[in-house]
């Protein structure tokens, strides 16, 4: 069933991924036939968000790495390439349509926790592909702009713009107004250092759903 989705693979994204993606898959069918698991609970309920956060994890971190360990993942990130969806909205999509079927076929108590088991899975791929990287758009004002330029410049290796502006409240004057882009991981040290150079710096803080182009570059997944 996935060898078509690795053949996708291999035309639409590398040979490599499409390698990758093969050892993967057959190494997680081994695993499930040789290594016995052992149920920890019964409770349905805790199976499908657990098992979900589970299965997410291992999605993630496979794209991570540079590969996938589903057919269907394959597709959602071909899709992904030219869509809005992130990669976990897709794979949610494929497989609320797969069960909708299957619930005609077995019952739909079992398609609805399949389905809240994606739903668990979905939020846990997104945060391990982009949660890390997901980004931030810093509006800075300061007095001290040309002290924060640099920093951000030559410490962080982020880009700037500048907008000229004028203050509205009080006294009236130019300003230069600092933007910048960075990840979550690089805010805290960025608001650590806007503290020390100027901490009555006005700053704000927006998150950014993506970006192209510029300085920042997103990890690739294959």
């Amino acid at each position: 069933i996935n060898i078509p989705f690795v053949i996708l693979g291999y035309k639409q994204i590398g040979k490599g991924f499409a390698i990758k993606t093969a050892i993967a898959i057959a190494t997680l069918a081994v695993a499930l036939i040789v290594v016995p698991f052992q149920p920890i609970t019964h409770d349905k309920l805790l199976i499908a968000f657990f098992g979900g956060l589970f299965l997410g994890g291992g999605i993630g971190l496979a794209m991570r790495g540079g590969c996938v360990i589903d057919g269907t993942e394959v597709l959602a990130l071909y899709i992904s390439k030219n869509s809005i969806l992130t990669v976990g909205n897709i794979i949610l999509i494929l497989n609320i349509i797969i069960f909708a079927f299957a619930a005609y076929f077995l019952n739909i108590e079992t398609a609805l926790y399949a389905i809240l088991t994606y739903l668990s899975a979905s939020s846990t791929i997104d945060f391990i592909v982009n949660g890390l990287e997901q980004y931030t758009g810093v509006t800075i004002i300061s007095e001290n702009q040309e002290e924060i330029k640099a920093y951000i410049i030559n410490d962080m290796k982020r880009g700037v713009t500048i907008y000229k502006g004028e203050g509205g409240y009080g006294e009236k004057k130019d300003l230069d107004i600092i933007f910048t882009v960075v990840t979550k991981l690089e805010m805290s040290k960025l608001q650590s250092a806007i503290r020390q150079i100027d901490a009555d710096a006005f700053v704000i803080q927006q998150q950014i759903a993506d970006l192209k182009g510029g300085v920042v570059k997103r990890h690739a997944l294959h």
